[in-house]
């Protein structure tokens, strides 16, 4: 078993040598015109929970003296482990109860997945009490961090009343520190069977609904797509959420094609999710987000390979997206009815194998992609200033997380400047 610990307590400065392989994503740190900032023989300092120095292990005497001016409290030697940041997931929804493996194992033997078996787990979750669903909420936490997660977002949408909803927001502020109020999941049954009712319903997110979460909340999101919400009612949900204080992400085009990516592009949101079904002009728009607008202002295309693993739909064409200029991260999705896996080193293996990836760009679409798509700079990578959240693996090098999938390959886990998963005894 691995010992997982609760980032907090101290940060004792930590210097990390023999890494065979580093990645950084800094492409000031590696050899030109690579943005994965790839140093090899390398040395990484950790000071404070943020990153002091990163280098050729040749000059760490050097580097660390200039960051640190005295010894380091601990020296760590990985033996020519490779090293990757901590991956930054991006997309997730566990605030949840209850099981749908039938639905999963009905789907294997040929059913289509449609979004109305999120109502199963809202039935579930409104059943549950607080202490169920935090219980639940910490043990994938923990699963995910032992695969090397160290960012991860979560979503509400599981409870679709306005105080299963807050709830839910609140309860996921506990324990995440990316928290999106999706009340606009899917219409509740309660409201369903109603002429209008799916009018009425977004009457109750936009109005009472958000005014409960938004303190709990620092993200606003629909499911725009048939069989959720219209495109008309989506903008009406993202509309209220930004005016709330609330930034913007939008799940769109996972099912068919639809407006839901240029409706993202248009209300500048941080990242619209699934990008399964991609016209021409959805591409061009994702590209076209990031022209003149900074590093950090686009709307990143983030694509969930797991939900294709598990509902056996097409693959998003990564490929197309990255020749035309979008900025694309990974995400696992992690929901117990689409994608009930919080892997982010299977995320890498399936992109690579199944989406036109090359390893470079699925390590860093699963580690600075997801930041960029939370518009955070403080991690997902690891150059100075970085907050020190490191991932070494049992590898010689980052290919092994595609090259060996299932294995799991995450040795040790610092968050923040703390190891908090350590190496087996």
């Amino acid at each position: 078993m691995r010992e997982v610990e609760h980032p907090g307590g101290s940060h004792p400065a930590t210097l990390i040598l023999g890494i065979g392989e580093l990645t950084t994503n800094d492409p000031s740190l590696g050899d030109a015109g690579d943005p994965t900032g790839l140093l090899r023989d390398a040395a990484l300092l950790l000071d404070g929970g943020r990153v002091a120095w990163a280098g050729p292990e040749s000059a760490c005497a050097d580097g660390v003296e200039q960051a640190l001016g005295r010894a380091p409290d601990r020296v760590v030697g990985v033996d020519g482990r490779a090293v990757v940041p901590g991956f930054v997931d991006s997309h997730s929804h566990l605030v949840f109860a209850g099981d749908r493996s039938a639905e999963f194992e009905a789907r294997m033997a040929g059913r289509p997945y449609a979004a109305g078996g999120i109502r199963t787990t809202v039935a579930a979750t409104r059943a549950a009490s607080d202490d169920a669903l935090r219980a639940g909420l910490r043990r994938h936490v923990d699963q995910a961090l032992t695969q090397g997660t160290t960012t991860l977002e979560t979503k509400s949408g599981y409870g679709l009343s306005v105080a299963d909803e807050e709830r839910g927001v609140r309860l996921a502020r506990e324990i995440t520190d990316e928290v999106t109020f999706l009340g606009a999941h899917v219409v509740p049954p309660e409201f369903a069977g109603d002429a209008g009712g799916a009018d009425a319903y977004v009457d109750l997110v936009v109005g009472d609904m958000l005014a409960a979460c938004a303190p709990h909340a620092r993200w606003v999101d629909v499911f725009c797509e048939t069989g959720a919400f219209t495109p008309e009612q989506s903008r009406r949900v993202l509309e209220a959420g930004a005016a709330a204080g609330l930034g913007v992400r939008v799940h769109a085009n996972q099912l068919g094609p639809g407006e839901g990516v240029r409706l993202a592009v248009d209300l500048g949101a941080a990242a619209v999710d699934h990008c399964t079904y991609l016209s021409d002009d959805d591409v061009a728009a994702l590209a076209g987000s990031w022209s003149g607008s900074g590093d950090a202002q686009g709307t990143v295309a983030t694509l969930l390979p797991g939900v294709e693993f598990s509902t056996r739909q097409p693959y998003p064409d990564a490929r197309r997206l990255l020749d035309a200029g979008a900025v694309v991260a990974l995400a696992s999705d992690c929901n117990p009815g689409s994608s009930y896996t919080s892997s982010m080193p299977l995320m890498v293996a399936l992109a690579v194998r199944e989406m036109g990836m090359t390893v470079a760009e699925a390590v860093w679409a699963a580690t600075s992609g997801g930041a960029r798509a939370l518009r955070r700079d403080d991690v997902g990578h690891l150059a100075p200033g970085a907050r020190a959240d490191v991932v070494v693996l049992d590898a010689p090098s980052r290919t092994h997380l595609a090259y060996r999938p299932g294995v799991p390959l995450v040795h040790g886990v610092w968050h923040a400047g703390r190891e908090v998963v350590h190496p087996p005894r």
